[in-house]
């Protein structure tokens, strides 16, 4: 294994000549693809009706081709659903990522040609590796298994007359992996590939805890159930005794940091390593590649175009987009892409923060449908984590779960948030931990400060302290467990607020 591990390390490694390259000439490298997707797209259904073939430069880009939703997309979607080629992109399209999205009930079905499996999904697998060992060139990362904590949706036809498939895209990337790679992961594809989540974690925890596993893939709040029921079938106090070559946590789909001090007490080793990723059904899009810091290179060599919607611009009937060369440092943005599997200038729903512009490293602030602005007050993902962190360490608590809301104003009472909080560890003194948060979130977000200022608009907020394993139970209430299914954070309305808490009341789930 260790001649294996050597090889491999070193052929990874070879990879990193090719990021430089894209890091010293960005803006010539996304030129030139969007040349490349227009050039071989332009006989396509959508090319020729937005006159791909008459575009020379970015400008006409955006006045020839819609910024579009799903919704948009959808008819010609279910077109190649239906087994029609050539319409969105000139290969033949046969698989299909299915998100049922996190704010929008519906199953989205996106498209995932042959060039987006190969030069975006499986390319950026591969430069996760090479950007790893080139960090830390001791790794025996290769001595052991992979543990892939992947999707809870088995890979389907759409009719038994289809030649087309779908599942999530942890199903899709598993089931189209080569051999080689398959060798390297655990737990068996049969398991991997489970639909039913509950079982699935039982299997997945019986077969793992006997391999040798040195790194794990897979969202943070999935993968702690697993190593939680990994300690009750080992009675093991740590994962390192199950795993004593555990040596990295790749992670992404959620923030991390409500989680990490959670995971620190279920893995206790100052050598373990946590590397963010983001990566989503549309495409793969950044990689942390720095040791002292989680933001995320901007990978611009996957097949992907990238436009961006300054968020003051947001819900404008014709937004202006930016490109690369004129975003800024700190300005929060919405992500617009055009890919390699016929995605043009398509709004994935989130939005990120660069924090560097040589080269183009971003963090992910939220989502465009994830935020509470009932009062003007603007709240974003990235202000409640970092509040909750401040909150936790400062009161002793552990963050398990959480999803937060607005309450109305009403005659003769004020509004506030409302937030539904499972803690791992409670903190110390509720009441403390809720001022924490408070007067971070009004440190870090002037809009809310402003609303907070006496009281006038926003008064304190309100926290629910839930047991253990409430919002497993709401989440399978759902039919939301496992994979992609990512627990609501902030809504700007009480609908999951209202069901979560009818359900505590009725099952009496109160800490």
């Amino acid at each position: 294994m260790e001649f294996i591990n050597s090889i491999l390390t070193w052929v990874m490694k070879k990879r990193i000549h090719d990021i430089e390259l894209f890091i010293k000439y960005p803006h010539d490298v996304q030129q030139e693809l969007l040349n490349s997707l227009l050039s071989r797209a332009a006989y396509t259904e959508y090319g020729k009706k937005h006159n791909f073939e008459g575009i020379n430069n970015r400008d006409q880009f955006r006045e020839n081709v819609p910024i579009v939703a799903y919704e948009d997309l959808y008819p010609y979607i279910e077109k190649l659903m239906a087994g029609q080629q050539n319409v969105l992109w000139p290969t033949e399209t046969r698989w299909f990522a299915k998100s049922s999205g996190t704010t929008n009930a519906r199953s989205k079905f996106i498209p995932v040609s042959n060039e987006a499996l190969e030069d975006c999904h499986y390319k950026g697998g591969k430069d996760l590796l090479s950007i790893y060992v080139n960090n830390y060139p001791e790794s025996k990362m290769f001595t052991g298994k992979n543990l892939v904590i992947g999707g809870s949706q088995q890979v389907n036809q759409f009719d038994k007359n289809s030649k087309s498939y779908y599942g999530d895209v942890s199903a899709v990337l598993i089931k189209n992996l080569p051999f080689w790679a398959q060798m390297v992961r655990t737990p068996s594809l049969e398991i991997a590939l489970m639909d039913e989540w509950e079982e699935k974690i039982e299997k997945m925890a019986q077969y793992t805890s006997n391999e040798n596993v040195t790194s794990i893939s897979g969202v943070p709040t999935w993968t702690i159930v697993l190593l939680e029921r990994i300690l009750e079938i080992k009675n093991a106090k740590s994962i390192l005794d199950v795993w004593p070559n555990l040596e990295v946590f790749v992670h992404g789909a959620v923030a991390f940091t409500p989680y990490e001090k959670l995971f620190k007490s279920l893995i206790p080793s100052n050598g373990m390593r946590y590397m963010e990723t983001y990566n989503a059904s549309e495409g793969f899009f950044g990689i942390q590649d720095q040791t002292d810091s989680k933001d995320m290179l901007l990978m611009l060599d996957y097949g992907i175009y990238y436009e961006f919607i300054p968020m003051d611009e947001w819900g404008e009937e014709s937004p202006h987009t930016v490109g690369l060369d004129e975003v800024e440092i700190g300005k929060n943005y919405a992500i617009i892409i055009s890919t390699n599997a016929g995605l043009w200038r398509y709004k994935i729903g989130d939005t990120v923060r660069f924090t560097s512009l040589d080269p183009y490293r971003i963090r992910i602030t939220g989502r465009t449908k994830h935020f509470i602005n009932a009062f003007g007050e603007e709240l974003i993902i990235e202000n409640a984590e970092e509040a909750l962190a401040d909150a936790c360490e400062k009161t002793g608590a552990e963050l398990e779960n959480f999803t937060a809301g607005p309450s109305y104003l009403d005659s003769g009472s004020k509004g506030f948030h409302e937030w539904v909080i499972e803690f791992n560890h409670a903190p110390d003194d509720l009441e403390r931990f809720t001022q924490v948060l408070d007067e971070k979130l009004r440190e870090i977000n002037s809009d809310y400060d402003a609303k907070r200022h006496k009281g006038m608009a926003l008064t304190t907020p309100k926290i629910h302290q839930v047991e253990k394993g409430t919002f497993y139970k709401w989440m399978k209430k759902r039919g939301k467990l496992g994979g992609q299914n990512k627990v609501p954070r902030l809504s700007n309305h009480r609908d999951y607020l209202d069901d979560l808490l009818e359900m505590v009341e009725a099952n009496s789930l109160y800490a």
